[in-house]
């Protein structure tokens, strides 16, 4: 029964994405936005949200012990990274084989995934630091917080601020399925528009204090700690299935949205979680979290180094995605 309610759980996260999704589409086409804004910072925020919602729900509202519910934050936050810089892009490459070859290229606008790699390196590095810092020493620890903070909103000006150019370049965001309020009759405005953002937060919310609060059972199950288990299950369960976006973008041969959407929810996910976490939480240098961080860095650093030299091709993402079965059989 608890694998049921598991289920019913993230069922109901992933609808709610969907939801909160689709509107967010139809916001920035509404504000005119380019496609590497749609993809780095709407679409990766918004497919980033099922996940999103499971540390923030365990930190804020812990329902169970407060260790459990710091293993499951942290597990939650740290494993997204990890999952998003292997596995995510690994699938990018394995669903670009056929048509493209082992040796195929990918053509994305570099500008825009650099930044956002660069942008992650930076924030994840300083969380790596962070985990070393004595909890008894709250000033240096909010501080890191505040800054990793402070990186991501300055990401933001830097991504809008390149905006402008690329829609006059012929980059502007169309979005390509209706609102699904106006699939019921309603009207699409900026009121029906906020309206369905609304709807998709508060299923999101439902969804993730449920989903957590089953999580500590199904680990007493299985054997393995909560926070391994949050490590594994929660990013790959709630947030894997929202990047098939870049999976169909990737087969349209819209490959800056494709990586955008992974990077730019790289970034999101390397800098205000971890932000929380370390402000929240002992953050502590475990052996699952140092070996997570080795992994997430190194496979970031290939990408990036590929990108700066040369066209990133099929090979060199699947090979970031192997990292991530690298990762699982050394903590097991």
């Amino acid at each position: 029964m608890v694998f049921l309610n598991l289920c019913i759980m993230l069922l109901i996260i992933l609808i709610a994405a969907e939801v909160f999704t689709n509107a967010l589409e139809h916001f920035g086409q509404k504000l005119k936005i380019s496609e590497g804004v749609t993809g780095s910072i709407f679409a990766a925020v918004g497919t980033a949200l099922p996940e999103t919602s499971v540390p923030i729900i365990a930190l804020l509202f812990p329902s169970g012990s407060i260790e459990t519910s710091h293993d499951i934050g942290v597990g939650s936050i740290l494993g997204a990274p990890l999952m998003l810089g292997t596995i995510a892009l690994g699938l990018i490459g394995l669903f670009s084989l056929f048509k493209r070859g082992f040796k195929g290229h990918f053509v994305v606008e570099q500008t825009g995934i650099k930044r956002d790699l660069d942008f992650f390196l930076v924030a994840f590095i300083f969380a790596g630091i962070a985990l070393y810092i004595p909890h008894s020493n709250i000033f240096v620890r909010n501080l890191i917080g505040i800054m990793m903070v402070g990186i991501y909103i300055f990401y933001l000006y830097r991504t809008i601020r390149a905006s402008k150019k690329l829609v006059e370049a012929g980059h502007g965001t169309d979005a390509e399925h209706p609102m699904l309020l106006n699939r019921i009759g309603l009207p699409v405005n900026s009121f029906t528009i906020l309206l369905q953002l609304f709807i998709g937060l508060a299923l999101l919310i439902i969804g993730a204090k449920g989903f957590v609060g089953q999580i500590e059972i199904v680990a007493s199950y299985v054997g393995i700690s909560v926070l391994v288990l949050s490590i594994m299950v929660v990013p790959v369960a709630t947030e894997l299935p929202e990047k098939v976006n870049s999976i169909l973008w990737i087969r349209r041969k819209k490959d800056t949205l494709a990586f955008g959407n992974i990077t730019g929810a790289m970034v999101f996910q390397g800098t205000l979680l971890p932000a929380l976490g370390i402000i929240l939480t002992p953050w502590e240098p475990k052996n699952e979290i140092s070996l997570l961080f080795i992994i997430t860095i190194l496979s970031v650093i290939w990408i990036r180094t590929i990108i700066h030299f040369g066209a990133l091709k099929v090979w060199h993402v699947l090979l970031s995605g192997s990292l991530y079965f690298a990762y699982l059989l050394l903590i097991f």
